[in-house]
């Protein structure tokens, strides 16, 4: 006979593997066809019609069309394709049904677009959305927080592989109550990520890794400099937090949200012109050709790069774009960290990088076990892991009560005022 505790745990097993496999089915088939797309815009078309997509025009022209798109799909879809993203946290309550189709249409524009964000807070919302409106006809008296919790953990484990940070990130959330232990509150969410992360592994395998070389030997002065590292990186992140609110201020003075993401689309087209167009699209790719072409890259074009990464990540999220920040700020790190190696190169990369990471990591998310996790699914060595540990802990006290990067909801939505 089981045990009571053991009872309960699997009475969410068949509902947190089908949350979890249903998510990372969701997450596929939204980056194929946000994949095919970006094919048709930034290939096929182009070389149908001989345009060079690396001019100016070019660029410009699609970041500008994007943002009209999304900004009409904003305007006129029912739901106004889900709340402002500037304001919503990782994971935050379900979105209404309506705007499902909305949203998954602006992400998947500007994932194909070139806009410098990811697909993580949409697709997470539109997870849970799905699993609350199931989950409250099939089995009406859990509460909906349960299927949040389980749609949230099937698609981290999909969109990072593993379950391993869908485990760290709940093991802070749920750690409230007296009634179970961690690991038994954990066991749904952890199955749920589990099998996100085995069906996702089905279609594509999430491979982080950068090609930098390896840490081969601890030393102590590697805490100083990643220590110096990860402020810098703090620092400059603060300094987009700083902006952030401002600068959704600025854009959503203006009422018509076709005109305020077309204006938002062009100056990331400006920007993509200054740090070439490595700094479009999510960053996913577009990092990992950057480790390999580092060396080629003065440190001009690497601080370029990453000012102008940060300030369209900043600026694509304070339009309303829809999409996540995990991403390009992931990209930003691995950026920073590059231009920092090569500027003191006898500070090894892996420091450099893994660290900045982490430090962008933690503005953007404020979250230690993800950022902790995103450095090391970066430069992936486990002689890394005590230098992170000590380096974040005066990190995360500098961090404590400071703002986050997010905008403050304003009474009257966007969709209110576009109507």
């Amino acid at each position: 006979m089981l045990h009571p505790r053991a009872k309960t745990m699997l009475t969410f097993g068949v509902p947190a593997l089908v949350i979890g496999s249903a998510s990372s089915i969701i997450l596929v088939a939204v980056m194929r066809f946000a994949n095919a797309l970006q094919t048709l815009l930034w290939l096929k078309i182009p070389d149908a019609l001989n345009i060079n997509t690396q001019s100016a025009g070019w660029v410009l022209f699609m970041l500008t069309l994007t943002g009209v798109g999304v900004g009409a799909l904003i305007r006129y879809m029912p739901g106004h394709a889900g709340p402002d993203p500037a304001t919503e946290s990782l994971i935050g309550m379900p979105v209404a049904l309506n705007a499902i189709p909305g949203l998954l249409l602006a992400l998947v524009i500007g994932l194909a677009g070139g806009i410098s964000l990811g697909p993580e807070n949409p697709i997470i919302a539109i997870n849970i959305a799905v699993a609350v409106a199931a989950g409250s006809v099939l089995f009406p008296r859990v509460p909906g927080t349960d299927w949040i919790i389980l749609a949230a953990a099937g698609t981290l484990g999909a969109l990072f592989g593993t379950p391993v940070a869908a485990a760290l990130i709940f093991s802070q959330t749920l750690n409230g109550g007296k009634d179970a232990p961690l690991w038994d509150r954990l066991f749904p969410p952890l199955l749920a990520a589990g099998a996100g992360a085995f069906t996702g592994n089905l279609f594509f395998e999430p491979d982080f890794t950068l090609s930098l070389a390896p840490y081969v030997e601890t030393h102590l002065v590697d805490v100083l400099s990643g220590s110096v590292v990860t402020l810098t990186a703090i620092a400059l992140g603060m300094l987009a937090v700083w902006c952030f609110p401002h600068i959704h201020r600025l854009f959503h003075s203006i009422p018509n949200p076709m005109i305020m993401l077309g204006i938002g689309g062009f100056v990331l087209g400006l920007l993509a012109l200054i740090g070439g167009q490595i700094t479009l699209f999510r960053g996913y790719d577009e990092m990992k050709l950057l480790a390999l072409s580092s060396d080629s890259l003065s440190l001009g074009q690497l601080l370029a790069i990453t000012l102008s990464k940060l300030a369209a990540l900043v600026i694509a999220a304070a339009c309303g774009f829809r999409g996540g920040r995990i991403f390009p700020a992931v990209f930003v790190g691995v950026s920073l960290g590059i231009m920092l190696h090569n500027h003191v190169d006898s500070v090894p990369a892996a420091i450099t990088v893994s660290c900045a990471v982490m430090g962008l990591m933690l503005v953007v998310t404020r979250d230690g076990w993800l950022s902790l996790f995103m450095a090391l699914a970066v430069v992936p060595d486990l002689k890394l892991l005590p230098v992170l540990c000590i380096v974040m802990l005066p990190a995360w006290l500098l961090l404590a009560g400071k703002p986050m990067m997010l905008a403050v909801r304003r009474e009257k939505g966007l969709d209110k005022e576009s109507d």
